[in-house]
């Protein structure tokens, strides 16, 4: 998707992106190829042109800033599959709603094929420094929640510059809720040996953890892992039918997401 994006260029917006898809340019390379665009003198193509050129080098070297500085927020999920080895899912546990009223307990980051956990009085510090290595994050409700529960935490903290909020972004195709319930929607993620822990209970095991029980730790990041790692399915999923509702069916083919 992201090589028929075209909403990083100066002057086009949503109207214009898809009026170009519907004159048969669907990447950038048509796009460059073209002599002449109705509505667009040539100073115009030309500076198109130059960044086009711009983000061909950006995707070669893997700058997902680049795009990050020039999409809106809510069209960063069009950097994905390209940036998935840059790409970082988070999730966070905590004693509360807000950083007033709450301390980050656990956060699960998931990333080219690993799993880490980074745990309050023990290595939780080291995460701001961890995330430095990816470019993409990736969350559920965390632009409401996680990140800003991170920023009260590590003030000093600066996150990815490329954010995919799969509430918002799943919200758009249809599926509201929590992340539970349009996992069963969809029939995607594992949830095996953490059935029937929810948000509260969370709070509960690290209560239970701080009094002694390191098992409930254990439980815990266990059921961290599983609301960090089945991100992952759910963007898959979440790309693909966006990329077929903008582009139609035909399109998919450019998707290279593994299986």
């Amino acid at each position: 998707m992201l090589r028929s994006t075209f909403l990083h260029l100066p002057g086009v917006g949503a109207v214009t992106e898809v009026r170009l898809w519907r004159r048969g340019l669907t990447d950038w390379q048509l796009l460059s190829e073209e002599d002449a665009l109705p509505g667009l003198g040539s100073d115009h193509l030309a500076t198109i042109r130059r960044e086009l050129a711009q983000g061909e080098a950006a995707l070669r070297d893997l700058k997902a800033d680049w795009f990050a500085h020039r999409l809106p927020p809510s069209e960063h999920w069009r950097l994905h599959p390209e940036f998935r080895n840059r790409t970082a899912f988070l999730d966070i546990e905590t004693t509360g709603l807000s950083p007033h009223e709450g301390i980050v307990t656990v956060v699960g980051v998931h990333g080219r094929g690993e799993f880490r956990s980074f745990v309050a009085d023990e290595d939780l510090e080291e995460m701001p420094a961890y995330l430095r290595r990816f470019e993409v994050l990736v969350t559920f409700n965390g632009s409401v929640f996680d990140v800003p529960f991170l920023e009260a935490t590590f003030p000093h903290w600066v996150p990815p510059p490329a954010h995919i909020d799969l509430r918002f972004l799943l919200r758009r195709l249809g599926y509201s809720g929590g992340l539970k319930r349009i996992e069963q929607q969809l029939g995607l993620g594992d949830r095996s040996g953490v059935e029937g822990i929810h948000g509260l209970d969370a709070v509960r095991l690290w209560e239970e953890f701080r009094r002694g029980r390191a098992d409930s730790l254990a439980r815990l990041v266990k059921y961290n892992r599983a609301d960090t790692v089945n991100l992952e399915p759910l963007l898959d999923f979440a790309v693909r039918e966006m990329t077929r509702r903008l582009l139609g069916p035909a399109r998919l083919e450019a998707y290279t997401a593994p299986g």
